[in-house]
């Protein structure tokens, strides 16, 4: 558990939980899903000493729920968010291979490495509780930025840092939606392979567990991202309906985090959006990779007809001189066989040359 005290332009960490919060700014407070168990007495008594009230008992079982989608929720005290990260998950920085030599295995190994772990927020007025997975890198990602900000020059590391827990709490989301950069790199990469496997005229794809996985994968990324959606949608209502605050100074940090809420909103819908042309793409891939094998079919039974009824005459041919009978033209003639040769390989060219011309070889249409 790491705690961080925010004061003006000072910013540090704090060694233990304070007994008291500091008299301008806030405290954030960063654990994980098993230190906030542990420490879950111990945090809520220190809520009621702040005077920010305790957590409520659903809402401690929800942040300590790893298999909870993304929503929220609200009280009179504070305000509960619980947003499910996108990411890569650990181990799969080595499956990004080239789609020229990706395989089936690496494919489905990428698609299963994708995590969807919730991370929790409870954002009261000058505290910010967040409940993180193990092995997630967003509170260190932002324990470091936060003190290279405090550490700039005075006025414009100030300006950047922020103005409270619910300002915080969205950078962190934003962060979190922004970090599925990586993991589309991921994603378009190995169904790029597949795409390639099942496209290619030599491959002989017949592992189509992959692409079960695949969709599921996708399925399970485009209903994280609605319910993402969903949650950044239910905070912006709730924002609106929050008390107005006398003064210009607490209006235009109303107004900046509506504006960052909406900023959310807006990379989530582009997530939600390259999610579902993925998708698409890889319904596309399943078609055209029939489609193909169609016209590959189509292509050999073609060339067997056209075969078959350029030998259809000469065993014609053949079955009329084959008849048990004396009185057969040519057949006590010496020049009978060259004669009967020469008709039927007249016929045979004739025959392959007139397919040639309607294009019934060689692959193309008539």
């Amino acid at each position: 558990m790491r705690i961080f005290r925010f004061g003006g332009e000072h910013f540090d960490e704090l060694p233990a939980v304070p007994a008291e919060l500091p008299p301008q700014g806030f405290v954030w407070i960063g654990c994980g899903r098993r230190e906030f168990e542990l420490a879950t007495p111990e945090l809520q008594a220190a809520l009621q000493r702040w005077g920010c009230g305790a957590l409520v008992d659903e809402h401690v079982s929800d942040l300590l729920n790893d298999q909870l989608p993304s929503h929220f929720d609200y009280t009179s005290w504070y305000d509960l968010m619980v947003f499910r990260r996108l990411a890569a998950g650990a181990g799969s920085e080595g499956l990004f291979v080239d789609e020229r030599h990706g395989s089936a295995g690496t494919a489905r190994q990428a698609l299963a490495a994708i995590d969807t772990s919730p991370v929790g927020f409870a954002v009261f007025d000058r505290v910010l509780l967040t409940v993180h997975p193990a092995d997630c890198a967003v509170r260190e990602y932002f324990a470091q930025r936060l003190a290279g900000l405090a550490g700039q020059a005075e006025g414009r590391g100030s300006a950047r840092m922020p103005v409270g827990p619910a300002d915080l709490m969205l950078r962190m989301v934003n962060h979190i939606v922004d970090s599925y950069l990586d993991l589309r790199r991921l994603l378009t990469r190995q169904l790029g392979t597949l795409q390639q496997q099942l496209l290619d005229p030599r491959s002989r794809f017949a592992d189509w567990q992959v692409l079960l996985d695949a969709r599921a994968a996708l399925h399970l990324l485009e209903d994280t991202c609605e319910d993402q959606r969903s949650a950044v949608q239910e905070w912006i209502d709730a924002l609106d309906e929050w008390p107005d605050e006398p003064g210009p100074q607490a209006r235009r940090e109303r107004e900046l985090l509506r504006v960052r809420s909406r900023d959310v909103q807006e990379h989530i819908e582009r997530v939600l959006g390259h999610v579902r042309r993925v998708e698409q793409s890889a319904e596309a891939a399943v078609q055209m990779h029939f489609s193909a094998l169609g016209h590959r079919t189509n292509d050999i039974m073609r060339t067997l007809t056209v075969l078959t009824a350029v030998f259809l005459p000469l065993n014609l041919i053949t079955g009329f001189f084959g008849m048990n009978f004396e009185a057969l033209p040519l057949i006590h003639s010496a020049r009978g066989f060259w004669i009967s040769f020469a008709l039927m390989l007249a016929i045979g060219g004739g025959l392959g040359l007139y397919f040639w011309r309607k294009r019934y070889l060689g692959g193309g249409r008539g």
